[in-house]
């Protein structure tokens, strides 16, 4: 083939590939080409001549004697040639020398031709979804937008990423929202898969704790430098989310920095999780202190953790009034799960006697009034 070369760079061009992959592609398919086409059982070899700019297709074959055993193998026979026959092509050869016959698909005719068009195509195509397929599944987590093309019968929502067709399921959307063809909408890449008969699969979320992440990312410029860091976070689609945030400068207030001036920062990202609220902490390393701060906006008396038998912290008993145990536990329990979620512990609540403590800070507060007076006279 005349000016392999230019053409194996206009199809990296045209596809966006590397000149170097698509020339071991085509190779790979003249190699293809000439077993289809000559004989499937020779060892063919494909090489580029730069100066002619052509693909060379040679046959290796081994020099063996006449009577070797292995010109009897059907199997192996095609990979050995018998010394008479070699010097046929060269007089010089010897035994185990590699015979290199030089073989032309031009003439092969329209069979020939035919059949390596398709074998590019193959190799090509095969080439681009591996280099998509590996774009992906680098991006998992992170933040993609498209358009949407098609809603199903069983409302999963198909939309155009760039150069392929992602799918958002239904068990992926946020609870309440609907998507019609045309809409721009955001989502996080949370599955890619590859196979034979579907191709390359990539699944959305919007449902995903990273997908929360992402858009704050696009809020904050303080999260998105790496000035404040999202240390963890927890979601309940639709209804609400609690984030724990750690400044890396002592100037920054992780929690100012996100929430902005008068809200307009979480408020932006609330929007677009459809009025999610958003409840923002400040992450620490002390697991009572986080786990109090996790269960905001109730106020707890006391914290203790519970480890297990590996030594781990498993459990985290709270102690906290009477009064305060509805805010603990929030509407259908969403606060007492999403402080779980966040923590990763489970979370017990017990109750203060609140009468013994109303006694006990009457008795401590006569106690210490005796003692100011004693002072006075002394």
């Amino acid at each position: 083939m005349e000016k392999i070369l230019d053409i194996i760079d206009a199809i990296a061009h045209e596809k966006g590939l590397k000149p170097e992959q698509v020339q071991e592609a085509l190779k790979t398919a003249f190699v293809q080409t000439a077993k289809r086409v000559i004989n499937n059982k020779f060892a063919f070899e494909a090489s580029i001549n730069k100066a002619t700019k052509t693909m060379n297709i040679v046959q290796t074959i081994t020099v063996v004697a006449d009577d070797d055993e292995k010109l009897q193998d059907e199997n192996r026979a095609p990979a050995f040639i018998s010394i008479t026959d070699a010097r046929e092509y060269d007089d010089q050869v010897e035994l185990e020398d590699q015979l290199q016959i030089d073989h032309k698909l031009e003439d092969y005719g329209r069979t020939a031709a035919s059949s390596l068009h398709r074998e590019i195509e193959f190799h090509i195509q095969r080439l681009v979804e591996d280099e998509i397929f590996n774009k992906y599944k680098s991006k998992i987590g992170t933040l993609v937008s498209g358009r949407v093309t098609r809603v199903d019968d069983n409302n999963a929502t198909y939309i155009e990423v760039d150069e392929i067709r992602a799918i958002l399921p239904m068990k992926s959307r946020i609870k309440g929202e609907f998507f019609d063809i045309g809409d721009h909408i955001k989502a996080v890449v949370r599955r890619v898969n590859m196979d034979k008969e579907n191709g390359i699969q990539i699944e959305l979320s919007r449902t995903s704790p990273k997908f929360l992440e992402e858009l704050l990312a696009l809020e904050v410029p303080e999260i998105a430098d790496g000035t404040v860091i999202v240390e963890r976070s927890a979601r309940i689609p639709g209804e609400r989310a609690k984030i724990a945030l750690i400044s890396t400068h002592p100037q920054v207030d992780a929690v100012g920095a996100t929430v902005g001036v008068k809200g307009v920062r979480i408020n932006a990202v609330s929007q677009e999780l459809i009025g999610e609220n958003i409840d923002c902490i400040e992450y620490t390393s002390i697991p009572e202190l986080f786990v109090s701060r996790a269960m905001s906006p109730a106020i707890i008396s006391h914290v203790e953790i519970v480890k297990n038998a590996a030594g781990e912290n498993e459990k985290a008993i709270i102690t906290l009034p009477a009064d305060q145990k509805s805010k603990a536990i929030g509407k259908s329990g969403i606060n007492i799960r999403l402080a779980s979620m966040l923590t990763g512990l489970n979370i017990e609540l017990v109750e203060n006697d609140s009468k013994t403590n109303e006694v006990t800070g009457e008795i401590e507060e006569a106690k210490d009034g005796v003692d100011a007076l004693q002072a006075l006279f002394s």
